[in-house]
């Protein structure tokens, strides 16, 4: 198995080369998009491995010369952009797969192998149509946001129901937005329905409209949202609330692919992708017998799962960054993040997950009286509960409320609890001392047992005042 290995980072290059030739394949390892040419005018490849940043151009943007000439060699492609656009950019390319950085070497090095041996069907199952992505506000470098890139990718180009699975705050719309918007089905309406705010006798009509005279107060045939998606998307959200009577319409209208009108007779013929999403695990609603088990077997065909903030902390200063420009566009004042503060934020819990983070750099981005944002700005603005408690809190009791939600929830984050004792009592931990040692930095830090420099750090980043505590 002959493997064409194009990257610049030669660290990188090692160990894909040292997997790779592990799995019993050759490996040529060039760095330039110049130097792959030049290999693959004069040799034959059974899978190539490219970077996109490379020190000559895109990687990407050249692919479609090398799939013209040599179709039947898979491409894995590789990228340290994580974004959703670059996700989309190489499943238009109709490459096998797409790793973003950091990988895993072992799925990598199986991935080529597969590749090279002809199995699997790849990103793209149909190459002739381009996606052209919009810019949408789904962001992340960690591993979490990757995994969610690479499962959209997979998606655009079927009608497969897709079921969205997430925390409220997560973005479980923008996945849908996604979908629609990269999709097949772009041209078409992308219709949202909220189904857990419709009131429970009107939800039937709202889905599936009615008839006139089909109910007192009809005085009109009502198109529902399933005949307004017509050749689009519908985006239903919070279907884990969905009253069990309209479950069963529900589903015999994806069984059917047709629905009837409240009060009418004719059937009426689906063209309309679904896509739903829930906050709720609806395996413990099916026990309850407030889910039926066949509609969760038929929305969960393709299940997206956003993860909540906690699990990508990796996502949290590229979010907030992003946030503060999206408020600058909106004509609130441009503001920029210290490194001090970025790391802050990365620290919070964030229950409310993006939603919240986006709420509160908006609110900074308002209330801030410097452009540059640093430690001493945001503390203030935090909740009381948070990882900064009130100075002088002895902290024992947000470290006992933080144990007590954490083994209250269903699926608790794993290592979120050590994060939240800490930030509960670093605080007040460095208060005391500075009040005991009447603000004497060298003495705090022998007390503490850390180094004078790294205290100055924490102090910096806990906005407390060793002077403030020398006048007390």
């Amino acid at each position: 198995m002959e493997v064409l290995l194009v990257e610049d980072d030669a660290s990188i290059a090692i160990v894909i080369n040292a997997a790779l030739e592990a799995e019993g394949a050759r490996v040529t390892h060039v760095h330039s998009l110049t130097e792959r040419d030049r290999l693959l005018g004069n040799q034959t490849f059974d899978a190539l491995v490219t970077d996109v940043m490379l020190p000559d151009g895109d990687g990407i943007e050249t692919l479609e010369q090398v799939r013209a000439r040599y179709p039947a060699m898979p491409i894995v492609i590789l990228s340290a952009q994580n974004t959703l656009d670059t996700a989309v950019r190489a499943t238009e390319t109709g490459a096998f797969e797409y790793f973003p950085k950091p990988f895993d070497i072992d799925e990598l090095a199986r991935t080529v192998c597969k590749a090279a041996g002809g199995k699997g069907s790849g990103l793209n199952a149909n190459e002739e149509e381009e996606v052209v992505g919009d810019g949408l506000p789904l962001v992340g470098r960690s591993l979490a946001m990757q995994s969610v890139f690479r499962m959209i990718t997979r998606v655009l180009r079927n009608d497969l129901t897709v079921l969205i699975l997430g925390e409220s705050g997560t973005g479980k719309e923008l996945v849908a937005e996604a979908i629609h918007q990269l999709g097949n089905r772009r041209g078409g309406p992308f219709i949202a329905v909220n189904t857990a705010a419709i009131p429970a006798e009107l939800i039937e009509s709202e889905l599936f409209g009615h008839e006139k005279g089909a109910f007192t107060g009809a005085v009109a045939r009502h198109v529902g949202k399933f005949e307004q998606a017509a050749g689009g998307t519908l985006f239903l959200d919070e279907i884990g609330d969905m009253p069990m009577q309209a479950q069963t319409r529900l589903l015999r209208a994806l069984q059917l692919g047709t629905i009837r009108r409240v009060g009418g007779q004719e059937e009426v013929r689906l063209d309309v992708r679904i896509v739903a999403a829930t906050n709720k695990a609806l395996e413990p609603e099916i026990a309850a017998g407030r889910f039926r088990e066949d509609l969760y077997y038929r929305l969960n065909v393709v299940p997206i799962h956003m993860p909540p903030l906690r699990e990508r902390c990796d996502d949290v200063e590229v979010l907030a960054r992003h946030f503060l420009q999206q408020a600058t566009s909106e004509g609130l004042p441009r503001r920029q993040l210290t490194e001090q503060a970025s790391q802050l934020l990365a620290r919070q819990a964030w229950p409310g997950n993006v939603r919240e983070l986006k709420n509160f750099m908006y609110r900074l981005a308002l209330l801030a009286r410097e452009d540059m944002i640093d430690v001493q700005t945001i503390l203030p603005m935090l909740k009381p509960e948070g990882p900064a408690p009130a100075e002088g809190s002895a902290g024992g009791g947000d470290i006992e409320s933080a144990v007590a939600d954490w083994l209250a929830r269903e699926q608790p984050a794993t290592g979120t609890i050590y994060a939240s004792a800490l930030a509960a009592l670093e605080r007040p931990l460095f208060a005391t001392i500075l009040r005991e040692t009447a603000g004497n930095q060298l003495r705090a830090a022998q007390a503490l047992g850390i180094n004078r420099n790294t205290l100055r750090k924490r102090l910096s980043e806990l906005a407390l005042d060793p002077e403030e505590f020398a006048r007390r």
